[in-house]
């Protein structure tokens, strides 16, 4: 969003609506509450329309995402979310046996892990 502009966004009522600042400070909603970059705003799911302005003299990148709730629970443990506690479980079961999507997980190594355990991640 360029310097000193405004944007006014329509989002349907009753959808679920956010957005997170990739770079710079951005203006967000009528009180326009100042949220700097790497910081998520959750919009109200009442209101037909979202406001954002850039008061400053740099460009500002966001993301906005909204859609339409579906309505199904959601249950959430350490990097996985699935609907119920028994599919938490099947989706450990299934990465802890090599399966269902994690085929290639038992020999995957991530880079900057490995650069980490060998102390050389801020030598670059």
């Amino acid at each position: 969003m360029q310097p000193n502009s405004k944007f006014n966004q329509l989002i349907p009522e009753g959808w679920t609506t956010f957005c997170y600042i990739l770079d710079g400070e951005l203006s967000v909603g009528p009180q326009s509450k100042n949220v700097q970059s790497h910081h998520t705003v959750v919009f109200s799911k009442i209101g037909r329309s979202v406001e954002f302005s850039n008061n400053n003299a740099d460009a500002v990148r966001f993301v906005l995402i909204s859609g339409e709730p579906i309505g199904e629970p959601v249950t959430q443990h350490g990097p996985f979310v699935m609907n119920t506690k028994e599919e938490i479980q099947q989706t450990f079961d299934d990465y802890r046996n090599h399966k269902n999507g994690f085929e290639h997980a038992k020999n995957w190594k991530s880079d900057i892990g490995t650069k980490f355990i060998n102390g050389t991640l801020w030598k670059d």
